[in-house]
């Protein structure tokens, strides 16, 4: 029995994804700020899936926030595409190709609002995706060239796996100020944020 649980252990370690060199980090340089506070008192960070039903669920609420305490509440967003969903990875490549224009956050938007129209699809949705990126006025030539390039997929499938190594299983996933949340709804979050903001 000792022997099983070794090796399942043994498993368990080498199937999860290598820490990188550094050390896992909630926030990195790169990672993609939808509001910089001016006076900063909290950091707000969400791994998200644009395919995920919860994540279109907590959208109005974070969009909310963002608003509401744009001044006091800096919100980063990371990627973490859920492998069973067929379009997950094309959706944040494509809203990484429109961040490469400095349009990352009109990209994210379209994603949401425009869900319920793709998600759950088996079929590849890249197409529409550009189709997102022509109606906002990018440079489809740019645009095209870094949904082609490796780089923009390592890209999402850095913060996934940094995301693994931090914990993250699921979506959405918050932390604050560094700390994973366990939220039910979006009122927990609102509750968790309004708490550290001292509201």
């Amino acid at each position: 029995m000792v022997g099983l649980i070794a090796l399942l252990v043994v498993f368990i370690l080498n199937s999860r994804p290598e820490v990188p060199a550094d050390g896992a980090q909630v926030v990195r340089e790169n990672s993609h700020v939808l509001n910089e506070a001016s006076d900063e008192k909290a950091v707000l960070v969400e791994f998200l899936d644009f395919e995920c039903e919860v994540c279109r669920a907590y959208y109005p609420t974070v969009e909310q926030l963002k608003e509401q305490y744009r001044d006091d509440l800096t919100l980063v967003i990371r990627y973490f595409p859920i492998p069973s969903h067929a379009n997950s990875t094309n959706a944040a490549v494509a809203v990484e190709a429109a961040a490469a224009q400095g349009q990352l956050e009109p990209m994210y938007q379209r994603m949401y609002e425009t869900q319920a129209e793709w998600g759950e699809s088996q079929d590849s949705k890249a197409e529409l995706f550009r189709g997102f990126a022509e109606e906002l006025g990018l440079d489809m030539d740019e645009f095209d060239a870094a949904v082609a390039d490796p780089a923009t997929t390592e890209r999402v499938q850095s913060d996934f796996e940094e995301g693994q190594v931090l914990g993250v299983s699921g979506t959405p996933t918050f932390f604050l100020d560094g700390e994973k949340l366990d939220t039910q709804s979006p009122a927990d979050l609102v509750g968790a944020v309004e708490a550290v903001l001292g509201r």
